[in-house]
């Protein structure tokens, strides 16, 4: 079982500066390593409408852009909520980068109403993902927000 809270204290403190792309590749490796049964942990920005784009990661290249209307991390730039997903090839539209992925939690980026992007967790383990995961990942990204400055992200995110 993770220790969420513990990880938050750790993360706070390792996000020493606001820039974004530092902040960002800090917090894609730290996920990576300290979050069990992981096989790619990173972010995808909103640099140009209705897409994402690759960012930094940790794990296996990765696809590359992803339009809102395709894939886990699409539906979660689409609808601006988090998505947990037990078994990825049950869901519609999956986009397979890595065929050793089976479960997906993808946490939307929001700055007030503005989305800049999502952090993507892929798992080999089908069903990784718990409630309880949910909730801490969520709590790691609202540090991330709030600690960096992710409005200076280039590219036109705007529709």
């Amino acid at each position: 079982m993770t220790d969420y809270s513990m990880l938050a204290r750790q993360l706070e403190s390792l996000l020493d500066t606001r820039d974004w792309l530092t902040n960002l590749s800090q917090t894609a490796a730290f996920i990576f390593r300290n979050v069990a049964e992981l096989n790619w942990a990173g972010f995808y920005l909103h640099r140009q409408p209705q897409t994402l784009i690759l960012g930094p990661f940790q794990g296996q290249p990765a696809c590359n852009p992803i339009p809102f209307d395709q894939g886990v991390c699409g539906a979660a730039a689409r609808s601006g909520e988090t998505q947990r997903i037990d078994d990825v090839h049950a869901f519609p539209g999956h986009i397979a980068c890595d065929a050793d992925s089976r479960s997906e939690l993808v946490v939307p980026l929001l700055v007030g109403e503005r989305m800049v992007g999502v952090l993507d967790l892929d798992s080999p383990r089908p069903a990784r993902f718990t409630t309880e995961d949910q909730k801490g990942i969520e709590a790691l990204c609202q540090i991330l927000i709030r600690t960096t400055e992710l409005t200076d992200i280039p590219g036109d995110n705007r529709a």
